[in-house]
């Protein structure tokens, strides 16, 4: 696949996410307290690694870090959670997706992530042979579709990490420009995948 056709795929895939989200009207979790989460094994055939949790874990962390303690992400059994992220074959939709759902009376969410690169076409394949692009790939979906589940929109502004990809763009490098800071795996960890203005919209929805 050219590149010209893996940005054309990346948009239809990114508006059909959009409306549907629109139509779920996207609002803060109950962040009373804490909000617990939990992370599920890769389904078969879905390309999972083990560390794949990692990079779900420190992209939770991530947004929890830019509000300063306003919220807070514990785990927790699967049907006690809040967040759920599930690993799923490429054949199962959307590269990334997020869905409301209720727990007990709460708003929830469940995050499926697609973490077989290969689907991707040219980046995909330069993430073979690029360890650290396809973990910056997976992450960086991680952080964008937990902050749907947070209750943040899309975004015009191809600095945010909630950018919506239909806006076009060069999309190798919204994720060069995250991969370029890093020199080792263990880097994620400590290098925000968000800009200014996302953490601001999400410190909007939960100021305290």
């Amino acid at each position: 696949m050219c590149m010209r056709a893996l940005v054309i795929v990346l948009a239809l895939v990114a508006g059909t996410t959009a409306a549907a989200q629109r139509l779920r009207a996207l609002e803060p979790l109950d962040a009373t307290g804490r909000i617990p989460y939990f992370i599920a094994d890769g389904e078969p055939r879905s390309d999972f690694r083990p560390s794949d949790r990692d990079l779900a874990v420190w992209a939770l962390t991530d947004w929890e870090r830019s509000t300063g303690g306003a919220i807070r992400f514990v785990p927790t059994a699967e049907d006690e959670a809040l967040v759920r992220v599930y690993w799923v074959p490429a054949d199962a939709g959307q590269y990334g997706e997020m869905r409301s759902i209720a727990v007990a009376g709460r708003r929830g969410a469940a995050v499926f992530i697609r973490p077989d690169v290969s689907v991707l076409g040219e980046i995909g394949r330069l993430a073979q042979t690029d360890p650290l692009l396809r973990e910056t790939i997976v992450y960086l979906t991680c952080v964008h579709e937990l902050g749907h589940a947070l209750g943040l929109e899309h975004t015009a502004d191809f600095r945010d990490i909630m950018y919506f990809f239909g806006y076009g763009g060069d999309i190798p490098a919204f994720f060069d420009r995250y991969r370029s800071q890093l020199t080792q795996r263990g880097d994620i960890s400590g290098v925000s995948g968000l800009s200014a203005a996302d953490a601001a919209r999400l410190n909007a929805l939960y100021a305290r």
